[in-house]
């Protein structure tokens, strides 16, 4: 079941349900932008979906694993430590601001704080959540068919 996040009490609920993803780690991304090229090589050029969904695993009895979505990409931000670096998330920050929602893989960031932070930052126009079960583990979670 998806939970969507509205408004800032929305958003407070649910960084607290999950502990400001204390003990997390990104663990996948997928994004769908829209554009295609179909079977007779012609192309539909237009970013009209622009949808980033993010695997985020915790070590958490309570909701081990979410799924977030990120309706409206707006931008990413990806700044992925290289393997000399753990990437563990000790805690995390989301704003909304400007008809946009923010989620930083560092606590304790403000408004000011977004355009200059050097870590991994996601923006969209709309946010929801769901509780993703018995798929723990390094298997992938989004998997091709072909």
């Amino acid at each position: 079941m998806w939970n969507e996040i509205i408004d800032n009490n929305d958003l407070k609920n649910f960084m607290d349900n999950i502990n400001y993803f204390h003990d997390s780690c990104i663990k996948e991304f997928k994004y769908l932008s829209g554009a295609y090229v179909d079977d007779e090589l012609s192309m539909y050029p237009v970013n009209d979906h622009r949808i980033l969904k993010v695997i985020i695993q915790r070590q958490s009895k309570d909701i081990s694993m979410i799924e977030m979505e990120f309706k409206g990409l707006i931008y990413l931000k990806l700044f992925p430590l290289d393997d000399k670096y753990t990437c563990e998330i000790l805690d995390s920050t989301m704003i909304i601001k400007n008809d946009c929602i923010y989620w930083c893989d560092c606590g304790g960031l403000s408004e000011t704080d977004l355009d200059n932070y050097n870590g991994t930052v996601i923006c969209a126009s709309k946010f929801r959540w769901r509780a993703i079960e018995k798929c723990m583990g390094a298997n992938e979670f989004y998997t091709s068919d072909t």
